[in-house]
């Protein structure tokens, strides 16, 4: 079957997350992705490990899994773009490509004549998509970007994590790194907006994406309630901001999530949760009461469900189709038979492990798949490929940039 993006190549210059997390997804859509990465090294994140891939006989890779999770479908050329002869394959690449993604400091790949103005010269359908923890302007142009530190700076920390006169309390990041990963998710919408846009018009464009400006766009009702409002708001720990109760409550036995969203649902609960008079109450019978009346109502729910374990409050509230879930660790995750059901493990062959299992893109077409059926590259497993098919070069010529370290 033919997928959406088959035909289009991706020169992919990123390392990390935020751009390689990218390039991924458009792998996924069917794009030829070539990865460059410096000779003997790699990516960053192949190195970031314990848990490594283990090979067929149970020892650890040189495969870190962090590397595994964001380039899987991509070919791997080794190539040090630091030197001029690497920069002309670069160049060589970069013009028989759509796309183009990196991920470099402001200014870096000028210096080798790798910036969008040198690039899209006789190329004037590239796509050009530069990555950087705050924009190519600014005053924090120059400033090196990382997701820790963005999370903190774009205002996510400041509503994540508990209360500080609780226990526990205190600013927390998210425990993924979601300021990259939504930076990876903007720039794939944006390189396949500006796809669309050179298909109707022929012309490419550069894209600016920058860490903090996706983080603070993520804030989404939160900064659009602290604009209309001017209140700013705090940490609420498991608790929503303007929604009671929804939150994680502590049954017999375990943790799990209560996620009342309207009045309705919260009658249902009360009459499920063997509480009724709450339901009838003026204090609780809207939203807008139950946040005022916040602490004394959580307080009273706690201790009806601390009575029974976490499996009879969730039969009990799912068939009162009250929402509800548990709080399940990544075995459980993986083992749901609902999660399994929608085949999110992808379990693709590899040279050295013998197969490897990784999470699934989710997206679901109709008619063009959205999953890649290779693996994530070994470092230059496709130098000699990529170098012969697309530019040419012979063996003898290959040979040649091994010896110099330019592959």
């Amino acid at each position: 079957m033919r997928k959406i993006l088959d035909g289009i190549r991706v020169l992919d210059l990123t390392r990390v997350l935020a751009g390689p997390w990218a390039t991924q997804n458009l792998a996924d859509l069917g794009a030829e992705v070539i990865k460059i990465e410096r000779p003997g090294q790699g990516d960053d994140t192949r190195k970031w490990g314990p848990p490594f891939l283990r090979d067929r006989d149970g020892r650890d890779t040189a495969e870190a899994a962090y590397f595994l999770s964001a380039n899987r479908g991509k070919k791997s050329v080794t190539l040090d773009i630091a030197c001029a002869e690497g920069q002309a394959i670069a160049k060589r690449l970069a013009a028989v490509a759509d796309v183009v993604v990196e991920n470099f400091k402001v200014g870096d790949l000028a210096r080798y004549g790798l910036d969008y103005a040198s690039l899209r010269e006789g190329h004037d359908g590239l796509v050009y998509c530069s990555i950087t923890g705050f924009g190519q302007d600014g005053p924090y142009r120059d400033r090196p970007g990382y997701d820790f530190m963005i999370q903190g700076l774009g205002g996510l920390m400041s509503v994540t994590g508990e209360r500080d006169d609780l226990p526990g309390g205190g600013p927390q990041k998210v425990g993924v790194a979601v300021a990259d990963l939504f930076t990876g998710m903007y720039a794939t919408n944006a390189i396949l907006a500006a796809l669309f846009h050179r298909e109707r018009t022929g012309e490419g464009q550069r894209i600016d994406l920058a860490l903090l400006d996706a983080q603070v766009a993520m804030l989404a009702n939160l900064g659009a309630a602290y604009l209309a409002s001017g209140r700013v708001p705090g940490r609420m720990g498991n608790a929503h901001q303007a929604i009671v109760p929804y939150q994680v409550f502590r049954a017999a036995d375990a943790f799990f999530i209560l996620a009342v969203g309207n009045d309705g649902q919260f009658a249902r609960f009360c009459e499920a949760a063997g509480l009724p008079s709450l339901a009838g109450d003026p204090r609780y019978a809207t939203n807008p009461a139950r946040v005022a009346h916040r602490d004394e109502l959580v307080a009273k729910i706690a201790g009806r469900l601390a009575t029974r374990p976490v499996a009879e409050w969730l039969a009990a509230l799912e068939s009162a189709q009250v929402p509800c879930g548990p709080i399940n660790d990544l075995a459980q995750v993986f083992a749901d038979p609902h999660v399994r059901h929608r085949g999110m493990v992808a379990t693709v062959p590899h040279a050295v492990a013998g197969e490897v299992r990784l999470v699934a893109n989710p997206v679901r077409f109709s008619a063009t798949p959205a999953r890649s059926e290779l693996p994530p590259p070994r470092l230059g497993e496709h130098t000699e490929e990529v170098l012969g098919s697309l530019l040419g070069l012979a063996g003898g010529e290959l040979h040649g940039l091994r010896a110099r370290g330019v592959v």
